[in-house]
């Protein structure tokens, strides 16, 4: 299921397209889906970068959610310097929505600082890298 296609379509505040995806923007998190067939790395995700530092800023507690609604690659060996680009992404997720999803999200995890980020459909994965930006937030306001 996509974002839009979700009961939480009405609390999107902002979207941005690129050539690799799409961006879905909520107070404090984002949710990325990225085109069938894209591979995903530092040159083709160049918009998706500047879209998410230009609305969290850098230091402002987010989270990432990838929505799995398509079959692409992502570049693991850029897994650090993408960590570097964001000081502030406290919580991320991928929502798979079939077996070579979960794969690749299992893939993906290992190369993570994120604990248990495959999640099997979309709420279940909002609401968990949404606790866990709250719970940021919380430590940081303290």
């Amino acid at each position: 299921m996509t974002i839009l296609d979700s009961n939480l379509a009405s609390q999107i505040v902002k979207q941005e397209q690129s050539d690799a995806g799409t961006l879905h923007f909520f107070n404090d998190i984002a949710v990325v889906e990225f085109n069938e067939g894209v591979h995903v790395d530092l040159n083709t995700a160049r918009k998706t970068i500047h879209d998410l530092i230009h609305y969290f800023g850098n230091s402002k507690p987010f989270g990432l959610i990838a929505n799995r609604v398509n079959s692409y690659s992502i570049s693991l060996l850029e897994t650090l310097e993408v960590k570097s680009i964001f000081p502030n992404l406290v919580a991320y997720g991928v929502v798979s929505h079939n077996y070579a999803g979960r794969m690749n999200a299992e893939i993906e995890s290992n190369f993570c600082a994120s604990q248990n980020i495959s999640f099997d459909n979309l709420y279940e994965g909002l609401h968990a890298v949404h606790k866990k930006v709250i719970e940021q937030i919380a430590i940081s306001i303290n």
